[in-house]
């Protein structure tokens, strides 16, 4: 990697910046077609039930032009988590149901001339339930005796394992043990959920959402309307956040179906709360822990037993488990590990993709019990850490990629430094009163930056140099609002020697870029579509070298870029991309474009480590968070102001995970906070100041060291202020999230 960098690393602004500040990007509930037809769902507000409709009412409404139920659409069911042909999940939902599997369950669909008459017409939208037996909690589940779907509510199991945790266990000299609960969280991004589709001028189905993977939804839409992948368009349009929660089609397959049949433009849309209890949440975990160490502080074993709430429908049953425990054996070198996962049906919301998808969940109770390990056998906590956390260029010891150039402990060790570490732990109790508690703690966590060794990633790209000496790169990028497109386009300017204002990446659209075998997941756009624009802009300028070599006689090795020219060596001599092209099309009759089928050469660990300060009202219950500080082995921080951003916003994610965030659902299946007077999210009064620390690393498998971001900045924060909670008051809180009601609890057990 060259050291004089000129665009990767710097501070440059986006340049959809202050279109979006001032509100002025156009999203998918902006657009207008004439003779468009709104569509808005009817949720089920009960768990488990049949149902009939009474629409007279409702029909007689002025403008509303139909309404859809289950015996209105096809019946080929799906499953919303298959991303590309080679998952066979299980396939149980269906675009509006039969049966109310969940308060918020699709069963019915009110079209109307518009928003006004289609919200008057849902008002008077009259369902009679039959009611059903309920499976509402994993307890439930795992007696059976109530089955949602097939013989058990089992929905998935597996177990991942390395080495000998028997032996393990026997040799230590001691075993901590704990259990916690981690919350469903929602994802809560400013912009709901919303679909439109047309038919166009070429009988062609054009879908546009703001989604994580048009050719997966290209793909559902293909099964479930019986049409060839050919006649059907979907385009990503602008995004207004997603977290994961834009990442499974939710209403895209509808508005295909209405406007395909309808030959009519439609926009469906959802609420504020039916977005909170009618899509998908994290899964929330039972998490039971067993970690055998010996007096020195070396890990010999753990064992992990994990039970997760899938909720109604199949969905990521599978591959929430898997990517759950693989995340468990990529931060610390303990080489006899058990961790089994079990994924049960229940009667609420559907588990989906969520920032950090298993990670979260992951590092939340295994943390809170690396504290324990610590206290029990008088070890610093950090110190424990930095004897049992991987070094770089270790191996997975289940057989995934190579961990990389990880720069775990140089991540802990400049947060000991940032915090104070050593001086605070001993004496931050120091500043106790009768009423506030403080105290100090830390959490490290792992996430990956993509699928290679799972599952296939790669990616293509075409790269067009036009005459005007603008780039344009076709690529199936995803920008989720949090600066992906200038990512990649600092990249690719760093590649090409070429300011970035010549440069223009694509969003995502099925018939214009090129295939991406698994879109925006997985932390990947960066090092996967970063390390594609690479390998393409280097090709370009062998093509430019190609054509001086070929029409001007020019030695290659003679040539070299420069601000967007090819320069003669020891010469005056240039020559400007555009003018390139043009001469390659005139002499050598050809266009000058590349096209790149990119796979990554490697998938290394991206680390964090982050360190809380807290004040605990004992009289209360509440927690102030007053210091967080956050460092992340970055790799190369290719916009630190960007990369900085994401950190920020991961952290109040994590705060919330730690303190408020729950949907809770009461042990009959209702959703008991389905608004945000109810749903309690961290505001910016509630946030410190993030302190951001980068440690770059620069590991051989990645793109000018690119590593990723987003996902891994929202894991760490939660378990390291339960530490720092647990730290002030001696309490053992494992249950996320920590309210008042269940610090003033754990307070009243310890007296």
């Amino acid at each position: 990697m060259k050291n004089d960098l000129k665009y990767v690393g710097k501070r440059l602004i986006r340049d959809d910046a202050y279109d979006r500040v001032r509100g002025k990007t156009k999203y998918v509930t902006d657009i207008k077609y004439d003779d468009m037809l709104y569509g808005k769902l009817v949720l089920s507000e009960k768990p488990h039930a049949n149902f009939k409709f009474d629409f007279s009412k409702a029909l007689k409404t002025k403008g509303i032009y139909k309404i859809l139920t289950y015996k209105d659409v096809p019946h080929n069911k799906y499953n919303s988590m298959e991303w590309f042909t080679g998952i066979n999940g299980v396939k149980d939902e269906m675009i509006l149901n039969d049966r109310a599997r969940f308060v918020g369950d699709r069963i019915a669909l009110v079209l109307g001339d518009s928003i006004e008459s289609v919200e008057e017409a849902i008002k008077k939208v009259v369902v009679i339930y039959e009611e059903l037996p309920v499976v509402a909690t994993i307890d439930d589940a795992i007696e059976d005796v109530n089955i949602i779907t097939g013989n058990t509510n089992v929905a998935y199991e597996n177990t991942k394992s390395c080495g000998d945790v028997e032996k393990a266990f026997e040799e230590a000299d001691y075993i901590v043990e704990d259990e916690g609960n981690t919350s469903r969280t929602h994802h809560l991004a400013i912009e709901t959920h919303s679909a439109m589709a047309t038919v166009d001028e070429f009988g062609n189905l054009v879908v546009s959402s703001a989604s994580q993977i048009v050719f997966a939804i290209q793909m559902h839409l293909s099964r479930i309307l019986k049409l060839p992948y050919s006649k059907i368009r979907v385009k990503k349009s602008n995004m207004g956040g997603s977290f994961g929660g834009k990442q499974q089609p939710m209403l895209e397959f509808i508005a295909g179906f209405v406007a395909y049949s309808e030959k009519r433009p439609v926009q469906i849309y959802m609420d504020r709360e039916q977005t909170i209890k009618g899509t998908t949440t994290r899964n929330p975990m039972r998490i039971h822990i067993k970690t055998a160490v010996n007096k020195d502080g070396k890990i010999l074993g753990r064992k992990i037993d994990t039970l997760v709430a899938g909720g109604a429908y199949a969905t990521n049953a599978s591959s929430i488990v898997n990517a759950y425990a693989k995340k468990l054996f990529r931060l610390y070198k303990i080489y006899n590990q058990e961790v089994k996962g079990t994924a049960y049906y229940t009667n609420t919301l559907p588990g989906g993709a969520f920032r950090s998808y298993g990670g979260s969940q992951a590092h939340a109770i295994s943390e809170i019990n690396m504290d324990n390990v610590a206290r029990k056998i008088g070890m610093d906590p950090c110190e424990l850490r930095l004897k049992n956390l991987v070094d770089p260029y270790c191996e997975d010891p289940v057989g995934g990629p190579n961990i990389g150039d990880a720069g775990i402990k140089r991540c802990v060790i400049a947060g000991m430094e940032k915090i104070n570490w050593k001086y605070n732990y001993e004496n931050l109790k120091n500043k106790n009163t009768d009423r506030y508690a403080y105290g100090i703690g830390m959490a490290c966590a792992s996430h990956g930056n993509g699928y290679l060794g799972a599952f296939p990633d790669f990616i293509n790209v075409e790269m067009v140099l036009n005459a005007d000496g603008n780039v344009l790169c076709k690529i199936a990028a995803h920008e989720q609002g949090c600066g992906t497109l200038q990512t990649l386009k600092q990249v690719a300017a760093e590649a090409l020697d070429l300011n970035p204002k010549n440069i223009f990446i694509t969003e995502a659209d099925t018939f214009i870029t090129p295939y991406d075998a698994a879109g925006t997941q997985a932390s990947r756009v960066s090092f996967v579509a970063g390390g594609a624009l690479k390998e393409a802009s280097e090709k370009l300028i062998d093509l430019l070298f190609d054509t001086l070599n070929k029409v001007k006689n020019i030695k290659t090795e003679d040539m070299y870029v420069e601000n967007g020219f090819v320069k003669i060596k020891n010469s005056d001599e240039k020559f400007s991309y555009g003018e390139i092209s043009q001469i390659r099309e005139k002499n050598l009759f050809d266009h000058t474009s590349v096209y790149v089928k990119h796979i990554p050469k490697g998938n290394p660990a991206v680390f964090a480590a982050d360190f809380a300060q807290v004040r605990v009202d004992k009289k209360t219950g509440f927690v102030k968070v007053e210091r967080l500080v956050c460092v992340h082995d970055i790799g190369k921080a290719i916009n630190p102001a960007l990369v900085e951003g994401q950190i920020e916003g991961g952290a109040e994610f994590g705060i919330g995970m730690a303190l408020s965030e729950d949907i809770e659902i009461d042990n009959r299946g209702y959703v008991k906070n389905s608004t945000l007077s109810k749903y309690h999210v961290i505001n910016v009064w509630d946030m410190p100041e993030v302190e951001v620390v980068l440690v770059e690393t620069h590991d051989k498998t990645a793109p000018y060291g690119i590593k990723s971001v987003g996902e891994i900045s929202a894991v760490a924060p939660a378990p390291a202020i339960i530490n720092a909670i647990n730290h002030a008051l001696g309490t053992n809180i494992t249950n996320y999230p920590a309210t008042p009601e269940k610090i003033i609890e754990a307070l009243s057990e310890k007296n």
